[in-house]
């Protein structure tokens, strides 16, 4: 059960390398599986960009299906959090250090699944145009004001935004 609730903070110029730290963990350890680079996502991959202080991580395998996942994941510290969708989506979520107070979440995405290409071009998009990110950090921050603990309509109310650019 989450306990945090949603805060919008400025820009923290740590979080990249908070990014690099879990990575140096996580890659070499889902390296059977993993089928391409373990990549920094959502707010808090863009400079400059207002966001949860939670590091959103990306990572793809060959199949959703794959054993072992789980129990490697656990093995260096990270708890398996499932989310409504996953399994439709063809992902595993995984948080750091617990799925109450995470400072990291990873999504594992079979590399098949149409989702992970859109949170990489939502990043990219974010980081080329500042207006953009400027519009986003607004609206996050107006949702996390409206209500701090109803994550899903907070993620519901980003859902327009993020499908106009991604």
């Amino acid at each position: 059960m989450r306990q945090d609730p949603i805060k919008i903070l400025p820009y923290d110029v740590s979080w990249p390398d908070a990014f690099e730290q879990q990575r140096a963990r996580i890659e070499p350890a889902l390296l059977p599986w993993l089928t391409g680079p373990v990549e920094h996502i959502g707010s808090t991959a863009v400079p400059g960009l207002a966001a949860k202080p939670i590091i959103d991580m990306l990572a793809r395998i060959d199949s959703y299906d794959a054993d072992g996942i789980k129990q490697t994941m656990n093995a260096i510290g990270w708890v398996h959090a499932p989310e409504p969708g996953d399994a439709d989506a063809r992902k595993w979520s995984f948080c750091f250090p617990d799925a109450a107070w995470r400072t990291h979440h990873l999504h594992i995405y079979e590399n098949a699944s149409n989702h992970w290409p859109r949170l990489l071009a939502f990043r990219d998009h974010l980081r080329t145009h500042p207006g953009d990110a400027a519009e986003y950090a607004r609206l996050k921050q107006a949702l996390a004001a409206d209500d701090d603990r109803d994550r899903p309509r907070y993620r519901a109310g980003k859902a327009p935004f993020i499908d106009r650019l991604s």
